[in-house]
């Protein structure tokens, strides 16, 4: 026994949807989602399914939630204050549990993305949970907004 262990498929599935967060994964979402991907939201009942109204709910909550931009070069590499980031991660299997912290409106917001992958490398389900009760209300005003403005026709 060499002490290796050995990658299940979500290391590589996370390190790209790091990559898409800071816009350095030249498919994208189009190359993260697998076709028949779910997503189940924190402001939405039912689950949304396929890759084209998932795309369009994480596009959504880019816009909501102050990116994971690249570090701000005035804090010496670190992210701003506020800003979004991932403060825990935990891989197991096609599975990845990643908590979140960030700031909107002035309101702190925490929450956890689950996603699940399949043998291919793409993502076949992701959840997003929210808390506390004022971030969960706010996300989905912000959210409702952004899918609004997105579902409207551009001219």
């Amino acid at each position: 026994m060499t002490g290796e262990t050995k990658q299940g498929p979500i290391e590589a599935v996370i390190a790209n949807w790091h990559a898409h967060l800071r816009g350095r994964l030249p498919g994208g979402l189009d190359e993260l989602l697998d076709d028949d991907v779910v997503f189940y939201s924190p402001i939405v009942y039912t689950p949304q399914r396929g890759k084209a109204i998932t795309k369009m709910y994480l596009e959504a909550a880019g816009q909501t939630l102050p990116g994971d931009h690249e570090a701000d070069a005035a804090t010496d590499g670190e992210p701003s204050p506020g800003a979004f980031r991932y403060t825990k991660t935990v891989l197991a299997g096609d599975t990845a549990v990643l908590e979140f912290e960030t700031t909107v409106a002035g309101k702190y917001v925490n929450g956890v993305d689950i996603i699940r992958c399949n043998h291919d490398g793409r993502i076949v389900e992701f959840r997003v949970m929210v808390r506390p009760l004022q971030a969960v209300d706010l996300v989905h005003q912000q959210m409702k907004a952004a899918l609004e403005r997105m579902s409207k026709p551009a001219g």
